[in-house]
């Protein structure tokens, strides 16, 4: 699981973790990763923290090592590390920011799927959850510039995996939230007041959707799920 300190990846973990996956639990922030380990120890769930920044090969392979060696095994992804600004259009982004922006969403994506393809592989039955955006799935002029390219790129790298290893018993998901109140808000240009966010999706519906996906029987493969509040525009 990356981006598993907070929002939709730790609900997604304590989620997986409550259905008896044991989890390796993914971010930069290692006391919140510790966080949501006890909260599902506390459940009696086995969870492993492995601290790794995602736009860090050396990182990313360091937690994959850890994992492996302590597990001896990867039977799927759950990615949730995300990025945004608030700059977000043409007239006021910053190429720099552009640039980390992709490099979260899109290309460590990539990366950690790359170095967990053997083990997946392996496993004959690997799952794949891509945390992807509603604006991966559907235009929306507000989510920036960056932040929409990357999101929607990403349906190409499931339709991709999908489509190159589906005979190894891989199959990947291109989970498309709609607007979920999470601190993630926070990056907004105008963050939304407390009315708006009541009628958003919560971190936990999202988990439940993980779950879905994770504990649909290996035949079965959800190629894309879009989950939206009715609020959405």
């Amino acid at each position: 699981m990356t981006g598993a300190g907070s929002g939709m990846g730790a609900s997604a973990a304590r989620q997986a973790a409550g259905s008896g996956w044991r989890v390796a639990l993914s971010g930069r922030r290692k006391d919140a990763l510790e966080t949501v380990a006890e909260q599902i120890a506390a459940d009696g769930g086995e969870a492993l923290v492995v601290p790794a920044d995602v736009t860090d090969p050396d990182q990313v392979g360091g937690a994959h090592q850890t994992i492996v060696d302590r597990w001896g095994r990867i039977d799927g992804l759950v990615l949730s590390a995300g990025l945004n600004n608030p700059r977000r259009a043409w007239a006021d982004q910053d190429m720099a920011d552009f640039a980390k922006i992709i490099d979260t969403n899109l290309t460590a994506v990539a990366r950690v799927i790359d170095a967990s393809l053997p083990q997946l592989r392996a496993a004959g039955h690997g799952v794949v959850v891509v945390i992807s955006s509603y604006a991966g799935w559907q235009f929306n002029p507000g989510s920036g510039i960056a932040y929409g390219a990357s999101k929607t790129a990403l349906s190409s790298i499931v339709v991709s995996l999908n489509k190159q290893e589906a005979e190894n018993g891989i199959r990947a998901c291109h989970l498309c939230p709609g607007d979920v109140a999470t601190d993630f808000l926070q990056m907004r240009p105008v963050v939304p007041d407390q009315a708006a966010q009541d009628r958003m999706l919560t971190a936990d519906d999202i988990g439940r959707a993980v779950g879905f996906v994770l504990e649909s029987p290996p035949y079965v493969r959800v190629d894309e799920l879009v989950i939206s509040p009715v609020s959405q525009h």
